[in-house]
């Protein structure tokens, strides 16, 4: 059987049995913890807890996967075994409180054994040692005695959340293949190879480890598509199947090379990652410096290093491309759709990571005559890394073709001091008010409700690096009070402005509020002398709050905007926030045209022409999660969160201040729409009075 017809006979026979067949999820999870979905159970994550409500008691699909960064990663073994990939596709069955272990149990062996045909003697079968129960079923329906066993037999997606006993099934390849049955010494040697996984999702897993019943018994099954197509065409390697032969040839075809036994790896490692970087692509991921978009960088970078092994020093991937599409567009149509903006963005990698390359064995050529017992410099390496972009591993993998090593732990050592010295440069007076942990926090609540002025003592006074009694007129200061109302800068937003009050004199004026920890420092200068243990009164510039809060309404309208018109993947990487006037980095692949910037402008304006009413609201991240607000990616949130929402057009997780209907923006204009660094674009925008 084809990948083609391995997908219809699963779908098919699952729908059949009364599932309803779903399209693949998208690989961009909508779960923080994670970076890709690792898994065909996150997009089902929130209906296994009882926050969202199934499409239907029985569910199958195919769900696209990458383990590549994080947890769950395979990136360094592709290519050295015939197992391993960063892209994978998932067969799923799922049941949502409808079948349970016996049902599970019995479709898998139905569809093996009698619909596709497997002999079954040549299936092995496993359940965890404290699950009786599937043992015991096993018997019944197969026959079979399962080998009982622990870690190895209980699944979850991450640290936290739904998890339970599973059951495999391992497919026998023979005797002439090395290696013994799952649980023993020599389990590694690959014959018996994992076909079929029925984890049966009973419990939710705290971060403390302790488990509670979820609210219903639900079926999690993954069957990895590759090693299906092995076992079903006869071969060991699943890079011997025909999907991969046909993306083999088109690496031939690109590279004029033919595989052979001594480049098999690079033909691997490319045929993986082309899948990994275009279908992450596809969904909307950028290539850049952070998270998910370092990953597949890293990847994208990894795979053109092994064309120039094969002696291909060209555009690689942005080729091959139209190859994947020929071979999976069918089942996947996301694939061609965005095939013209996946191809560009492929090649705008490439030809960044040409430069870079070129430039990097420059400086790598000269140090290698210098090196001592075959082993790079950490400060080589670094450089490397520092100043050509070259990560850690690619350094290893240009050197292992050398038998050079790298001094990783010297490398350690170097990103450690540049962490150091950029935490020293940005830090500033932080340093000092962290080493006060006699003082409370002081950033709660009160910043969202500052129209009544608040009195308050003051704890702490900060001049030139130095804790002091007592300021002076003209002193430029932060100081520190038990309670307040002042906004500090935080998420993006810059902090109020006002002044703090001894009686009815300005006794300092505020130009920032801003923040250290929980800590809220009030920056200005002093107008009239003031002491620790004085009582005053603190006074926000509300007409510098509103202007503020405009502009981050419309941060949040803008990005609303951006994903409708460019693409519902778009991401924000970083925001600044200041009186009527926003700056907001995104995640995207090429400049906006003309068209598409004034699309997204008239869409903000009519959002506030409407004058739609903006909630604020606190809530429990799960229920936050539930109605689908969109959370900053790597941002911590505690288990209580705010979020605001526009209308029925924007919902997002957000701390900062805001106005409470979009009719008080008044207007918005975007001035300039830029590239700042690969694959991040920045736009700047005027609110309000400014507009």
């Amino acid at each position: 059987m084809t990948y083609d017809e391995i997908r219809k006979v699963f779908l098919d026979y699952f729908e059949s049995r009364g599932h309803k067949i779903v399209p693949s999820a998208s690989l961009i999870p909508n779960d923080p913890t994670l970076l890709f979905t690792v898994a065909g159970m996150v997009p089902w994550k929130n209906i296994f807890l009882g926050l969202e409500n199934p499409p239907a008691p029985r569910v199958a699909d195919v769900q696209k996967c990458i383990r590549a960064g994080g947890k769950h990663n395979d990136l360094e073994d592709v290519g050295f075994d015939g197992r391993h990939h960063t892209f994978f596709e998932m067969l799923g069955n799922w049941s949502f409180g409808d079948y349970f272990k016996e049902g599970a149990i019995e479709m898998s062996w139905d569809l093996l054994t009698r619909v596709i045909g497997i002999d079954p003697a040549r299936l092995v079968v496993t359940a965890h040692e404290s699950d009786d129960e599937a043992a015991e079923i096993w018997r019944k329906i197969a026959g079979k005695d399962a080998i009982r066993l622990g870690k190895d037999n209980w699944w979850s997606a991450g640290d936290t959340g739904p998890c339970g006993p599973c059951s495999e099934i391992f497919y026998d390849f023979g005797e002439n293949v090395p290696g013994g049955l799952p649980g023993t010494p020599d389990e590694d040697g690959g014959r018996f190879v994992e076909i079929w996984n029925d984890v049966f999702m009973q419990y939710d897993r705290d971060a403390n480890g302790n488990l509670t019943p979820l609210p219903k018994q639900n079926v999690d099954t993954g069957a990895g598509l590759e090693r299906w197509a092995a076992m079903l065409q006869g071969k060991f390697d699943n890079y011997d199947t025909d999907l991969f032969v046909n993306l083999k040839r088109a690496v031939s075809d690109v590279t004029g090379v033919a595989e052979t036994a001594e480049n098999k790896t690079s033909f691997k490692v490319i045929t993986d990652h082309l899948r990994s970087v275009g279908f992450a692509i596809a969904d909307g991921v950028i290539p850049s410096n952070s998270d998910r978009g370092y990953v597949i960088r890293r990847i994208l970078r990894r795979a053109m290093r092994h064309g120039q092994i094969l002696g291909h020093n060209g555009a690689l991937l942005s080729r091959l491309y139209p190859a994947l599409v020929e071979q999976m567009g069918v089942a996947y149509p996301e694939l061609k759709t965005n095939a013209a903006h996946v191809v560009e963005i492929i090649t705008n990698e490439e030809n960044s990571f040409a430069d870079m390359l070129n430039n990097g064995m420059k400086l790598l050529d000269n140090e290698l005559p210098k090196i001592h017992g075959n082993v790079l410099p950490g400060a080589v390496a670094f450089k490397l890394f520092d100043t050509y972009g070259f990560p850690l591993d690619l350094t290893q993998m240009i050197l292992r073709e050398k038998n050079i090593a790298v001094d990783v732990p010297g490398f350690e050592s170097e990103m450690a001091a540049q962490k150091e010295r950029s935490r020293a440069n940005t830090r500033g007076t932080k340093i000092f008010w962290e080493s006060r942990t006699d003082l409370p926090a002081t950033d709660d609540v009160a910043k969202y409700a500052p129209n009544e002025n608040m009195d308050a003592t003051v704890l702490a006074i900060l001049r030139d690096g130095e804790f002091i009694d007592s300021a002076d007129a003209g002193d430029e200061v932060e100081i520190a009070l038990d309670k307040t109302n002042f906004y500090g800068t935080q998420g993006g937003q810059v902090g109020d402005m006002g002044a703090i009050k001894i009686g009815d004199d300005v006794a300092v004026t505020v130009t920032e509020a801003a923040r250290a920890g929980g800590i809220v420092l009030h920056r200005g200068t002093v107008v009239k002398k003031i002491s620790v243990g004085d009582t005053v009164r603190t006074m926000v510039d509300m007409q510098n709050r509103a202007a503020t809060a405009r502009a981050h309404t419309a941060t949040h309208l803008l990005q609303a905007a951006l994903r409708r018109v460019l693409n519902t993947d778009v991401e924000q990487r970083g925001s600044r926030v200041a009186p009527d006037s926003v700056r907001f980095d995104f995640l995207f692949g090429r400049a906006m045209t003309d068209q598409e910037k004034a699309a997204v402008e008239n869409m903000v304006n009519e959002w506030i022409g409407a004058k739609m009413n903006v909630a604020h609201e606190e809530m429990p991240i799960e229920m936050a999660k539930q109605r689908g607000a969109m959370a900053l990616f790597g941002e911590k949130y505690g288990d209580v969160v705010r979020v605001i929402t526009a209308g029925d057009v924007s919902c997002e997780l957000c701390g900062g201040t805001h106005v409470y209907n979009t009719g008080e923006i008044m207007r918005a204009k975007i001035n300039k729409e830029k590239s700042i660094s690969s694959g991040i674009r920045r736009i700047t925008m005027s609110v309000g009075n400014l507009a």
